[in-house]
């Protein structure tokens, strides 16, 4: 009887082994869990692991996510900017609250969609979390001035622990575009202008958050910095330009550093946008380069080709050209938006080996997270977090990123018998902590330092000074404004010089 009961268990035991689908059994290899589940998938669920959107599950019926999606900006929205490329972040839920929604996302795409394939929840991190309760590090041109890699893996490391203590799995950083104008006002994200520095600094980074499991997404591929500081025209650069100035951090991210993700840009390249550009994306990154990785968009990038390179008829056919091409994501801002470029996906414009591969990228990096066996992050873990160490951390790269660059009459260190003080400028009194950056946790501003640290025996007067909106100027009425004809206007007449003499070049 004993005999027959053993016999009856193994037979039931060897029954729900062979129940597993192989691309759910961890003990197969990659490769093959990959090709088992591509050939599973039906063309709509192929799309939807190639469109990636900040938003959650609040609001959306249960229909809207049954053929899954590549992932979330968790309770991030778009602020309607007429580009569609600027985010809202929701900064109040603290990492306990936004893990929990995680957890929650991840369960209905787990346990509620037909093959069960797990989200990639995605944010930015540029130099520090951008959510609440999260440690505001110096911006990342303060970390380059310090020239410390060591200090940098600690800071990133540091950054990637706080990330994926929430759920977080791949973040939109670092910016290692080459800062060679600064008018550009994405100037602070970058690492300056020097690609050597850049490069090193930007490994230091993302090998740390690589090595925890974090993926990392370098930006924006190519060259964002047009004549003038603009990052959404055209660029026009030779190729050796390319390679000895422009590609060495990308090159440098993606060898050493394991990046396994790559942002394109919104500006074109010699005539060809980034997200759609072949020769940028097939025959250097993944050809030249050998990246395995997956390429996504910058926010509405895509349809970039339509409203602003005029390169594409419509953004279905903006999509086919990036897909085609080489673009792996379409990065967009609104859920609405897979009607424009879905059709594309289902009608044989786009070509099936292409979503395929592009597909199968994204897919091997889900594996290689580990996030079909273990999708959730374990929540009792955040409350063990200790952000006293990150903090102090903080404030050490703080300090190495000071530059002093003159010091004319020996001013500083400011003399202890010093009694009043000066402060100017309405910066001072703000504690601004950059773009791309959470609200932070305890802010002291230059000023509140400066008191703080003055005490009841120095006076310190402050004063506002210019502002930094332009709400600030008052601007005269045009009624007031008459010609020489008593008409309402302004005459103008135009020099070629700056004396104002002889005749004007363009009359008035």
């Amino acid at each position: 009887m004993k005999a027959l009961l053993l016999l009856v268990s193994v037979i039931v035991l060897n029954s729900t082994i062979a129940q597993v689908l192989p691309y759910k059994n961890p003990s197969l290899p990659i490769d093959e869990r990959l090709k088992d589940l591509l050939t599973r998938m039906t063309p709509e669920e192929k799309f939807w692991q190639l469109f990636m959107i900040p938003g959650d599950l609040d609001g959306a019926d249960s229909l809207q996510y049954k053929n899954g999606i590549f992932g979330f900006q968790v309770s991030a929205a778009s602020k309607n900017d007429a580009g569609g490329q600027m985010l809202n972040y929701s900064t109040t839920e603290n990492a306990l609250v936004l893990a929990k929604k995680i957890n929650a996302i991840q369960k209905y795409f787990v346990e509620h969609t037909r093959l069960g394939i797990p989200i990639i929840a995605f944010d930015e991190a540029l130099h520090g979390l951008v959510r609440g309760g999260a440690t505001v590090f110096p911006q990342s041109i303060a970390l380059a001035a310090t020239w410390d890699t060591l200090l940098m893996h600690q800071v990133a490391t540091a950054i990637a622990t706080e990330t994926k203590t929430r759920g977080i799995r791949q973040i939109l950083s670092p910016v290692i575009n080459i800062a060679g104008d600064v008018r550009w006002g994405r100037t602070e994200e970058t690492y300056g202008e020097d690609p050597f520095l850049t490069s090193a600094m930007a490994v230091s980074f993302v090998s740390a958050f690589e090595n925890m499991g974090i993926i990392t997404t370098p930006k924006h591929f190519i060259a964002n910095v047009a004549d003038g500081g603009r990052d959404s025209y055209p660029v026009h650069i030779s190729e050796r330009l390319l390679d000895e100035i422009y590609f060495p951090p990308f090159v440098e991210c993606i060898t050493k550093g394991g990046a396994r993700s790559v942002m394109t840009a919104y500006n074109s390249l010699n005539g060809v946008s980034s997200s759609t550009n072949h020769w940028l994306l097939q025959e250097k990154l993944k050809g030249a380069w050998h990246f395995n990785g997956f390429v996504i968009s910058d926010a509405n990038a895509v349809g970039g080709d339509v409203v602003l390179h005029n390169t594409a008829r419509n953004y279905a056919d903006a999509g086919t050209h990036a897909i085609n091409n080489g673009l792996d994501v379409i990065f967009q801002t609104d859920y609405r938006h897979h009607r424009l470029f879905m059709p594309a996906f289902l009608d044989g414009s786009i070509d099936t080996n292409r979503i395929n591969d592009a597909v199968a990228r994204v897919l091997r990096a889900k594996f290689e997270l580990g996030l079909f066996e273990q999708p959730y992050v374990a929540e009792d873990k955040i409350q063990q977090l200790e952000m006293t160490a990150h903090k102090n951390l903080s404030r050490q790269a703080s300090r190495e990123s000071i530059v002093l660059l003159k010091n004319e009459g020996n001013i500083l260190p400011i003399h202890k018998d010093i009694r009043t003080v000066a402060v100017i400028g309405e910066e001072a009194a703000v504690a601004r902590l950059g773009g791309y950056s959470g609200p932070g946790n305890s802010k002291v501003g230059i000023l509140a330092g400066i008191q703080e640290r003055a005490g009841k025996n120095i006076q310190v007067v402050y004063a506002k000074g210019a502002g930094v909106l332009s709400s600030d100027w008052n601007i005269i009425p045009s009624t007031y404004l008459r010609t020489a004809k008593n008409e309402e206007g302004l005459d103008a007449e135009f020099f070629n010089n700056i004396s104002l003499s002889g005749a004007p070049t363009v009359p008035g």
